[in-house]
C-alpha cells in the first residue's frame, strides 16, 4: 500500500531523543510510516500520494501549545474589538476606537474590547473618559492578562454595582476617594465577563473556532490545550468533532470555575485521556493566582513602581481560593484519575499551588503524576527545589516573555528577571518546563516567545537576564515533545517518529541552526496535521 502523504527535500529535525535528522518522510492514514532520504521515500510514492516538496527548508514537529484559551478567543474574534498595542498606541486612539464601536452598537447593547495594555497606550482612561466615549452603551474592556478590566458607568448600572456594593470574594471594584474608578480586578471582572458572555452559544464558539484554527495553523500550531475550558465549550467541541470540523487537535483542561463541571467528571468516572487523537480530556485546572503585569499576582514582596489609583498599598497581590478548600477539590480530582493543574504566577502564588499539590499527593501518592503549576513565572531557587523534589511540571507561560516582559521588569524590578521563566536553571535541574502562549492573553504565534527564551530580550529591547538563555533546540523541545509529554501524549506527537501522528511544519528559515535574532520573524510555509496539508503559504 502506498503512503497517502510524502514530504521530500526537507531538513527534518525529528526532535526524537537521539536528535535524528533526515530529508523525507511518508505517512499513511495520518501516521508516519517511513523516514529516510528523499530518494528512498520517493520510491514509495503511488498514484494517490500527495507530495510536498520542502525545497530544503527546516521541518519540525507541529507546535503543541499546552495552555491557551481558544474558546474565549473564538468569541472575541467574532464579536469583540481588539485594542492591543498594534491597534491602539495612545489613550486618545483607545477612546476613539471605543466611540466608533459604540456608534455601531444599538442602545442598551454591550460593546466589548480585549487585549488592552495600558502601559503601551498612555495608561488607564478615567471613568469620565469612558463614559464620554461610550455614548451611553455599557462597555467592558478586558486587559491583556484576562484578570483585570475596565467598566463604564452604564456597565456598572447594568450589573447593579454601585460605590456601596461590597467587593466580591477574591475580587475588587477599585475606588479612589470612595468613588468607582472603572478598574475591576479578578472575580469583580467576572461580574462583567459573565454579563457579556451570557448570550454566547455553542454555535458561536464553534463558528469562531474556524478562525482560531486558521490562525493556529498559520502559526505552525497543530495541537492546543484549552485551559479553564467550560462545559459550553466542551459541548461545542464535541459538536465540531461530530461534524468533522477539526483541522487541528484540541485538548480539554476542564475549568474549576465552571461549577459543578469537575465534580460531574469525577462522578461520571471520566479520567484524563478520555477521547481520541482529535479531542481529548487532558486534566482539570484551578486558577488561584493572578497577573503580574496587572499587579494582582501573589508575591511575598510588594510591587514596585507607581500604584494605580485605587490599588492597595503596599500591594503583594491576591489569591483566589482558600488553601483548605482548594486542597479538597484537587485531592478529589487527583484520586479520580484526573491530571491536576493549578495556576501560580508570583512566588507566593506558586508556593500556594505547590502546598495544595503536595497535600493531594500525600493523600494519594502516585509517582508519575505530572501535576502542573500553570504559568509558573517567578521560580526562585527554593521553588525550583520544591518543583524538583515533588516531580512537578513547570508549565511555563513563555508567551508572556516578549509581550509582557517590560511590565514584569517594571513591576518587579530588573533583579527579579534572574528568576522569571528561568529555563536554563530548570533544564539543568531536570525540571520539565513546556512552553505555552496563553492566547488570547498573548499572540497566537509561538515564535516571539521562542526567540525570547533563546535571546532573553523582548522585541522591544527589555532585558530578561541572559543567564537564563537556552539553545534554540531546547526552546523548540519545550514547544513540541515537552508540550505533548505534559499532556501524556508523547507516544502520539511531539516528535516525528514511525507510528506517531504525521503532524509537522515547514518553516521559512532554520530556527535551530540559523541566526537566533531572526527567530521572532519566523513564518510557516506549511502545516500538516495527520498527513493532510492544512495550511500552505
Amino acid at each position: 500500500m502506498h503512503p497517502d502523504f510524502v514530504l521530500l527535500n526537507g531538513r527534518i529535525a525529528t526532535m526524537d531523543a537521539a536528535g535524528t535528522e533526515c530529508g523525507a518522510l511518508a505517512a499513511l492514514h495520518g501516521r508516519i510510516v517511513a523516514l529516510g532520504d528523499s530518494a528512498a521515500i520517493r520510491d514509495l510514492i503511488g498514484p494517490g500520494t500527495k507530495v510536498l516538496d520542502a525545497e530544503g527548508q527546516r521541518v519540525l514537529p507541529g507546535i503543541v501549545d499546552s495552555h491557551a484559551h481558544p474558546d474565549a478567543y473564538a468569541i472575541r474574534l467574532r464579536a469583540w474589538t481588539l485594542v492591543s498595542p498594534d491597534r491602539v498606541r495612545t489613550r486618545d486612539e483607545l477612546l476613539a476606537t471605543i466611540r466608533r464601536r459604540c456608534e455601531a452598537v444599538a442602545p442598551g447593547r454591550w460593546a466589548a474590547f480585549y487585549r488592552l495594555n495600558e502601559r503601551a497606550c498612555g495608561g488607564y482612561p478615567t471613568l469620565a473618559e469612558l463614559d464620554a466615549a461610550s455614548l451611553g452603551r455599557p462597555i467592558f474592556i478586558l486587559r491583556t492578562d484576562g484578570h483585570l478590566g475596565l467598566a463604564n458607568s452604564a456597565a456598572f448600572a447594568a450589573c447593579g454595582v454601585t460605590a456601596e456594593t461590597p467587593d466580591p470574594a477574591f475580587g475588587r471594584f477599585d475606588k479612589h476617594e470612595g468613588r468607582l474608578t472603572g478598574l475591576v480586578r479578578e472575580t469583580a471582572a467576572h461580574v462583567f465577563l459573565n454579563a457579556v458572555h451570557g448570550q454566547d452559544s455553542e454555535a458561536d464558539i464553534a463558528d469562531g473556532m474556524e478562525m482560531v484554527q486558521d490562525q493556529c495553523l498559520a502559526a505552525g500550531i497543530s495541537s492546543v490545550a484549552n485551559s479553564l475550558c467550560p462545559s459550553k465549550a466542551i459541548s461545542a467541541y464535541q459538536r465540531m468533532h461530530r461534524d468533522g470540523r477539526w483541522r487541528m487537535r484540541m485538548g480539554i483542561i476542564a475549568s474549576g470555575r465552571d461549577e459543578p463541571l469537575i465534580p460531574h467528571l469525577i462522578g461520571a468516572g471520566i479520567r484524563s485521556g478520555f477521547g481520541d487523537e482529535w479531542l481529548r480530556l487532558v486534566g482539570v485546572e484551578w486558577c488561584p493566582d493572578c497577573s503580574t503585569s496587572g499587579r494582582t499576582a501573589a508575591y511575598w514582596d510588594p510591587y514596585l513602581g507607581t500604584p494605580v489609583p485605587g490599588e492597595p498599598v503596599p500591594n503583594t497581590g491576591m489569591l483566589l481560593y482558600e488553601r483548605e478548600d482548594l486542597t479538597q477539590r484537587a485531592t478529589a480530582a487527583h484520586k479520580a484519575g484526573l491530571q491536576v493543574m493549578i495556576e501560580g504566577v508570583g512566588d507566593r502564588g506558586i508556593d500556594f499551588a505547590l502546598d495544595v499539590m503536595e497535600a493531594a499527593l500525600a493523600a494519594h501518592p502516585i509517582d508519575d503524576h505530572r501535576m502542573r503549576v500553570e504559568h509558573c513565572c517567578y521560580v526562585t531557587p527554593s521553588i525550583l527545589a520544591r518543583l524538583k523534589r515533588g516531580g512537578f511540571v513547570d508549565s511555563s507561560a513563555t508567551g508572556f516573555m516578549d509581550e509582557l516582559g517590560e511590565a514584569y521588569a517594571a513591576n518587579r524590578g530588573q533583579e527579579a528577571m534572574r528568576w522569571m521563566w528561568p529555563h536554563r536553571s530548570l533544564i539543568d535541574a531536570g525540571v520539565p518546563a513546556p512552553g505555552h502562549s496563553d492566547f488570547a492573553v498573548c499572540r497566537v504565534s509561538p515564535w516571539t516567545a521562542l526567540a525570547a527564551m533563546v535571546n532573553r530580550r523582548t522585541t522591544g529591547g527589555t532585558d530578561l537576564d541572559a543567564r537564563e538563555a537556552i539553545t534554540p533546540r531546547e526552546a523548540v523541545h519545550a514547544y513540541t515533545w515537552l508540550g505533548a509529554w505534559a499532556q501524556r501524549e508523547e507516544h502520539e506527537k511531539g516528535s516525528l517518529e514511525i507510528g506517531k501522528l504525521a503532524d509537522l511544519i515547514v518553516l521559512d528559515r532554520d530556527v535551530l541552526d540559523g541566526d537566533p535574532a531572526a527567530i521572532a520573524e519566523t513564518k510557516v510555509r506549511a502545516t500538516i496535521v495527520g498527513g493532510v496539508i492544512r495550511h500552505q503559504a
